[in-house]
């Protein structure tokens, strides 16, 4: 059974970072699409960052986090994180992670969607 638990989130001021964890289960994260979406009070979910774990490798970054966010995977720990760096208010949401082990998702540089397992997500909130 897929499961993916996150942790990590909390308070922050802005300008600060956190680093983000999804441990997953049930599955082998490096083999299939994995990665981080949002969503923040009011707004439609957004990706946010992926991997693609099959077929090549390919990583995603919606434009508001490139050159702030980084993602990473610990393959012995099966765990993928967001590292997230200079943040600001508008970075506040619950980040969720999600994974693919059906093969119907889409990673590319430009893209990241059709995620079939979710995690419950993380509260991540940035405030003075």
């Amino acid at each position: 059974q897929v499961q993916l638990v996150e942790s990590g989130g909390g308070l922050v001021q802005p300008g600060g970072s956190l680093r983000l964890s999804c441990a997953a289960s049930g599955f082998s994260s490096d083999s299939y699409n994995i990665g981080w979406f949002r969503q923040a009070p009011g707004k439609e979910r957004e990706g946010v960052s992926c991997l693609r774990g099959i077929r090549g490798r390919a990583t995603f970054y919606a434009n508001s986090v490139k050159g702030r966010f980084s993602i990473s995977r610990d393959n012995a720990k099966n765990t993928v994180y967001l590292e997230m760096n200079s943040l600001k208010p508008e970075d506040t949401a619950v980040y969720y992670c999600a994974a693919d082990v059906r093969g119907i998702s889409v990673v590319t540089p430009e893209h990241c969607y059709g995620m079939t397992s979710w995690g419950k997500g993380t509260l991540v909130t940035v405030s003075s």
